[in-house]
């Protein structure tokens, strides 16, 4: 797999997670939330920018 691979896939598994949660609405999930917070990590350490990926609301 090469970066932009990693890249584009990352991001779609971040996609997943933020719609997961988005879904959930106020339950409460620790371990959703710890997935998202090291994925978002990952993205920004490959310089993806966020910002466009959140949900508008």
């Amino acid at each position: 797999m090469n970066t932009v691979e990693l890249i584009n896939t990352t991001i779609e598994y971040y996609k997943n997670l933020l719609s997961i949660k988005r879904a959930n609405g106020d339950t409460e999930n620790k371990v959703l939330d710890y997935e998202i917070k090291v994925t978002r990590v990952k993205l920004e350490t490959m310089g993806v920018s966020l910002h466009s990926l959140e949900f508008d609301e």
